[in-house]
């Protein structure tokens, strides 16, 4: 079976195995595409792009949220009202 490698940098099984830290240094910050017989087996995704991937998340659920409260009726005033 075909599948896309979603990494510019891919490592093989065992290049990790013998040298984990040098293989995620290979990425330079992004992830990286991990092989099994040349097929994608999982990505190793470096703690600060796993941590930003994590907020964009979030950050796309609160606007799910926040247009999801905006069906309601509004009512325009000015600031010297508040």
């Amino acid at each position: 079976m075909a599948r896309d490698i979603l990494a510019r940098t891919t490592a093989s099984v065992s290049e990790l195995k013998r040298n984990p830290m040098a293989t995620v240094a290979c990425g330079d910050g992004a992830a990286i595409a991990i092989l099994n017989r040349n097929v994608p087996a999982f990505y190793c995704v470096p703690a600060d792009e796993y941590a930003a991937m994590i907020e964009r998340l979030e950050n796309a659920e609160l606007n799910v949220l926040a247009e999801s409260r905006t069906d309601g009726p509004f009512v325009s005033v000015s600031l010297d009202e508040l």
